[in-house]
């Protein structure tokens, strides 16, 4: 061997700075708005109603001027939408007054909006502008098994062992849902299992559940027969709907707001029930519901559930997929730089491989949802950031791994050949073992791409978009299209990161392996 045999560096590396240069590009492009003009962001959480409020909220700003409107819909349950408008990453969201009060700010009973107002101020926010209606928690059966029991009240429950409670995972935590039920109607020896709220009134009506938690606006209790029980021991308080915002948002944003004040009083239960019905049950979408209240107050079905391709197809496909791109690849070259030289370590330093495998081991075994949660906290916002860090955080092992096992894979022989070269350490690395043990590092950094395409879907929990967001919003009204919708250019988007990384090894890697090490 020679040193002109050796003089080429790490194969494909050119290509990899091209693409870590477009990533940058996009992030910054995707930056620049908000420097230029901060738009007003509005939240919503991750269920039907409160989709389609979030909806009307943004229509009614864009109508008074503000163009510059963002909604970040389906960010999950209140604490998470708490966290967002007290760090800035949202300005407004809606909300229902027992929640605030209890849930939010740890009070025993609702107070009086100006006394709810006094609470808020210590985090620079503020709640008002009621909507006109309540939308309170129940429990509710099939109406055939409440007739046969005889229940018609929450405390019957108590005289039962045998039924089987489906709730909503916001509910199973929350002061004032189960915790504050249980204990007020003794209902300790209840079978319980948490149950996304979109899918249980299916779970009920297939008999794998018995009672279901409810909000009185939903539609699908008449629909599917249900009874509501009597809180015959008022341990629900009142959930008067109002919009929570940041307490400087008149002042940065004062036609917005002006437009927004004019929602108050404006929307009946009756009105609301109507919108939530013509979404879960005849197939609307929800903006297409809110526009339709916006223009006249009357909603109306659009003609049935869209086809699937027609979902797949949609005009929110470009604007999902750029940012369901952002996501893998910004995660996935963060994981490159760290994990490659970590497997180089690990592969040199066996004591050191002692523990980075197995602490990027544990790592990986953490709940997604949870290590969002954590990052959230951690860094203060939602949106992509919290998303990159944690899917970095995921594409780790394979690579680590891969490196490791590449590296020391890589023949004696070789070794020997460099030294007598005169080559060092870093040499051998640079111009030998690296380029042998590539397609063993690209096996794990393909793995851990595909990976990430799937567990980019998590991102919509937080506001990061992708194609999560469709699945989110099927999941909100158990809607197996949408959540095709969502799940289907997932697929295909693997599949296109599968072949990429096919090619390169075709005709990067595996090439110029080959010719180093025949020479």
């Amino acid at each position: 061997m020679s040193r002109c045999a050796v003089r080429d560096s790490i194969p494909g590396l050119p290509t990899l700075i091209a693409v870590t240069a477009v990533i940058i590009l996009m992030q910054l492009l995707v930056l620049i708005p908000d420097a230029v003009a901060e738009p007003l962001r509005v939240g919503s959480k991750r269920f039907t109603e409160s989709y389609i409020l979030g909806e009307i909220i943004t229509g009614t700003a864009r109508r008074a001027g503000t163009v510059d409107v963002e909604h970040r819909p389906g960010l999950g349950n209140s604490a998470i939408l708490f966290s967002a408008l007290k760090s800035g990453a949202i300005d407004i969201y809606p909300d229902y007054t027992g929640t605030v009060a209890l849930e939010l700010l740890g009070l025993k009973t609702v107070p009086p909006l100006q006394e709810l107002n006094r609470r808020l101020e210590a985090h620079g926010l503020a709640a008002g502008i009621p909507l006109g209606f309540d939308n309170a928690y129940a429990l509710a059966m099939g109406s055939e098994a409440a007739t046969r029991l005889g229940y018609t009240r929450i405390s019957d429950l108590s005289s039962s062992q045998n039924l089987r409670a489906g709730l909503s995972p916001e509910f199973l935590n929350r002061r004032d849902g189960w915790p504050a039920l249980r204990a007020a109607y003794g209902l300790e020896a209840m079978s319980v299992r948490s149950l996304e709220h979109g899918l249980a009134y299916e779970a009920q009506a297939r008999g794998q559940v018995d009672i279901i938690d409810v909000y009185t606006t939903d539609p699908q209790i008449n629909r599917h027969r249900l009874s509501v029980l009597s809180d015959d021991r008022r341990v629900f308080p009142a959930y008067e709907a109002l919009l929570v915002y940041r307490r400087d948002l008149p002042q940065r944003h004062p036609a917005a707001w002006a437009a927004l004040q004019k929602m108050q009083g404006g929307l009946s239960v009756e009105a609301m029930r109507s919108m939530n019905a013509a979404v879960e049950l005849q197939g609307s979408s929800f903006a297409a519901v809110a526009t339709q209240w916006l223009q006249g107050g009357t909603v109306a079905s659009e003609g049935g559930r869209q086809k699937l391709s027609a979902l797949v197809f949609g005009p929110d496909l470009p604007r999902l997929t750029a940012q369901h791109l952002l996501l893998v690849c910004s995660s996935l070259m963060l994981s490159i730089f760290v994990g490659i030289p970590l497997g180089i370590w690990a592969q040199r330093a066996p004591q050191a491989g002692r523990w980075i495998l197995p602490v990027i081991g544990l790592l990986q075994t953490v709940p997604s949802l949870a290590l969002l949660a954590f990052l959230i906290a951690a860094l203060g916002q939602i949106g992509a950031l919290p998303a990159i860090l944690a899917l970095f955080i995921y594409a780790l092992l394979p690579i680590v791994r891969s490196t490791e096992a590449a590296v020391t894979g890589v023949g004696k022989d070789m070794l020997d050949a460099g030294r007598a070269l005169g080559l060092d350490a870093w040499q051998r690395l640079r111009l030998i073992e690296m380029p042998l043990a590539m397609p063993g590092v690209l096996a794990g950094i393909k793995t851990a791409a595909v990976i990430n395409v799937g567990t980019a879907t998590i991102a919509a929990f937080i506001g990061a978009g992708g194609y999560g967001e469709r699945i989110v919003a099927g999941l909100a009204v158990n809607d197996r299209d949408l959540m095709l919708a969502g799940a289907i250019p997932a697929a295909m988007l693997a599949l296109l990161f599968e072949l990429l990384f096919r090619v390169l090894d075709r005709r990067v890697w595996a090439p110029n392996a080959s010719s180093g090490a025949s020479r």
